[in-house]
């Protein structure tokens, strides 16, 4: 994902597969919860922020300005799913998003009949392809302990959940990772996907193409198992999901499933980040359309290679201009014109192997995010109506 900060982030979308086979690609609920939703095809949306929104005094507002909790309004607007990440240790951050928070917000949507994705980010803080650095605690460790605490961390954070009563449909282990996770300058310790240069890491302003991280795919495999085994050992139906970023880039998934299949990698689906804005910005020979078009056109491809269903997990539309104030009724309303073709095509152009489509933070007002989908007043946008 590109990270940006809670004032400037972004992420991305998934799939579900089988990891394995590449056969014929058509062969205790809380006690006062509401019946879950019909998610056949979920329409979801990564609203981990909101527990820090509402903590600065944030308040949400349906349409017609009434005051609405917010996973209410998600709900009211069509969605049946969130998206919630989960850090290992953000003491420096709030502790936002770390266990406690998730259960805090899953709890908020299993009682509206929700399903929850849980994202494992595997890091103190943001994990995407321009950083996925170690936790803290985790520093040091030599390989084995080091997954062990992978499996720990994934088995406690889902037991706090299932002690909650909340059973999580989906379960990410990593967040895009594109360039692996667990990044480490010792090659026998590191999960790096490649070779990671000094320029390539967020936030360092080196130029220097030096390699900072080295490569070891059969690490990164090995992590994802002893996360893939965890998730299992506590709630054996979840759906386990292997995400990265440019959800169009056929080449790059093909690359990395045949690794990650080559070396023993285990999951249950591929996920996905779809962003035409953001590709558009690094490729100019792109556009919305284009965009779009190409990710349709992987999705059916991995579905068939790998035997896989399919979601995007993360995607999102322009709602801000450059000085953070909301965009112009022509920007919003192509921002649902192109959500709604997202989520046509993954329901009706896929064969059906596209499970969903979820969208970051759309909760965040222009001036925290340009991807988001609400007003300064905290009121959605006509992006939103894409999901009714």
């Amino acid at each position: 994902m590109k990270f940006l900060t809670f004032f400037f982030c972004i992420a991305f979308a998934v799939f579900a597969c089988s990891s394995n086979n590449e056969t014929d690609p058509n062969a205790g609920g809380l006690p006062d919860k509401e019946e879950p939703l019909a998610t056949d095809f979920a329409k979801g949306a990564d609203i981990s922020w909101v527990t820090e929104m509402e903590h600065k005094g944030m308040k949400f507002y349906n349409t017609s300005g009434v005051e609405t909790d917010c996973f209410q309004l998600m709900k009211d607007l069509g969605l049946n799913a969130v998206r919630l990440r989960v850090w290992v240790d953000p003491k420096e951050h709030d502790n936002w998003c770390n266990t406690a928070d998730l259960v805090t917000k899953a709890k908020r949507a299993a009682e509206l009949g929700m399903d929850v994705m849980v994202d494992f980010h595997y890091s103190d803080w943001w994990a995407d392809p321009g950083q996925q650095h170690k936790p803290a605690a985790w520093k040091g460790l030599n390989l084995a302990d080091l997954k062990k605490a992978v499996a720990g961390h994934t088995a406690d954070v889902l037991n706090a959940l299932k002690a909650a009563g909340v059973t999580p449909k989906w379960v990410q282990v990593g967040n895009e990772i594109r360039s692996g996770m667990l990044w480490d300058e010792d090659a026998a310790l590191s999960g790096a996907s490649y070779d990671v240069r000094e320029c390539d890491v967020k936030g360092s302003n080196s130029t220097s193409e030096e390699v900072k991280y080295r490569e070891n795919f059969a690490n990164l495999a090995a992590f994802i198992n002893v996360g893939y085994d965890a998730v299992k050992s506590v709630f054996d139906d979840a759906i386990v999901i292997v995400h990265l970023d440019n959800g169009y880039d056929n080449e790059l998934y093909t690359w990395f499933f045949n690794e990650l299949k080559a070396n023993g990698g285990k999951w249950d689906m591929i996920g996905m980040s779809l962003y035409p804005y953001w590709t558009m910005l690094e490729h100019k020979e792109y556009t919305a359309d284009r965009t779009i078009t190409e990710c349709i056109a992987n999705i059916n491809s991995v579905a068939r290679k790998y035997n896989c269903d399919v979601m995007v997990v993360e995607t999102g539309m322009e709602c801000a201009d450059d000085k953070g104030n909301l965009t112009s009724a022509s920007v919003l309303a192509e921002g649902k014109r192109q959500l709604a073709r997202i989520l046509k095509e993954c329901k009706e152009n896929t064969g059906g192997r596209c499970k969903g489509v979820f969208y970051w933070e759309p909760e965040c007002r222009p001036n925290q995010y340009r991807l988001g989908a609400f007003t300064e007043d905290g009121r959605p946008t006509v992006i939103m109506d894409a999901f009714k």
